[in-house]
């Protein structure tokens, strides 16, 4: 009888010893796949996010690059499993982006129909074009809501203009503020950073007064933004203002980069000094040239999971 529990208790170590290793082995082969597929883990927050698809479509004149991202994190409220995230930037309407343009704006999320619209600021090149643009990219009213942020252009002309023919249709923009977005019994939490693109160091960051257990996306135009400032509580930064360089070489050398940090914040995943996760889009339009080379104009679509 004791040789016979000897070897259950025996057997009972080699399984438990095998699955231990069979766990590492599992640990070793994703840790291999998310190097290998290019995916970015955020450690100080938890968060995994990898590149799901690119869309093409030559209807889609203008902007015919829909990026896909999922985006795991253990904050991600159960209600919002499989919750889809559009993020427009840098519009610039009238610039490249052309009236031709702004109706693909205006299909392309007629045809995605995400939860959420989220804007990213650098909306026009005159006042004129104000409301051609905010009616195009509120064409589709999502259903838990459309928020923004303010651009650097949008703070040296038209800005009262923007702010309230946004709110008038139904976005509110965020401007050092917060804003909840609930879906059942649970909710998540959009916060606006305000760029003034004036000293940093007198900027707070409107996470800093959030818990730590919520999950929290932060839009800001500029993604030195979330260098420059104290972000705690951010689980996801998304940005724009980089073009990605809008005229490179081959993407791989941007000779007119807007942010302060090179290529480092230039376009796609990232992640600041503190480990935080950052996605920054190329943007839809243009500044200063109507060219973009080897930057391809484009809309940014998240689905958010829970990293269990």
């Amino acid at each position: 009888m004791r040789y016979a529990n000897f070897c259950n208790d025996l057997s009972a170590i080699k399984n438990e010893a095998s699955r231990n290793i069979l766990e590492k082995m599992k640990s070793i082969i994703l840790a291999l796949f998310l190097v290998l597929s290019g995916v970015v883990y955020g450690q100080s927050r938890e968060a995994l996010i990898s590149k799901s698809k690119i869309h093409i479509d030559s209807r889609h004149r203008g902007i015919r690059r829909v990026v896909g991202y999922d985006v795991y994190s253990k904050d991600v409220p159960r209600e919002f499993e499989g919750v889809s995230i559009a993020f427009l930037s840098d519009i610039h309407y009238k610039s490249r982006l052309d009236s031709v343009g702004l109706t693909s704006i205006k299909n392309i999320l007629l045809e995605i129909k995400p939860d959420i619209v989220l804007l990213g600021g650098d909306y026009q090149e005159g006042c004129e074009y104000v409301l051609p643009m905010v009616e195009a990219c509120t064409a589709w009213k999502a259903p838990l809501g459309m928020a923004g942020v303010m651009g650097n252009n949008d703070y040296e002309r038209c800005t009262e203009e923007i702010r309230s023919c946004f709110e008038a249709h139904g976005v509110r923009i965020l401007e050092g503020e917060n804003m909840a977005v609930t879906r059942g019994n649970s909710e998540i939490i959009i916060a606006g950073a305000k760029n003034t693109f004036k000293s940093r160091e007198s900027e707070i960051s409107p996470t800093l007064t959030l818990s730590d257990s919520s999950y929290v996306i932060l839009l800001t135009h500029t993604p030195d933004y979330a260098e420059d400032v104290d972000i705690s509580n951010t689980d996801l930064v998304l940005a724009g203002h980089t073009h990605g360089g809008q005229v490179t070489l081959f993407g791989a050398i941007a000779p007119v980069n807007p942010s302060h940090y090179g290529r480092r914040f230039l376009r796609g995943i990232c992640k600041n000094s503190k480990g935080v996760p950052m996605i920054v889009s190329t943007g839809i339009g243009t500044s200063r040239r109507a060219i973009r080379m080897f930057a391809p104009a484009e809309i940014i679509v998240l689905t958010l999971h829970i990293c269990k």
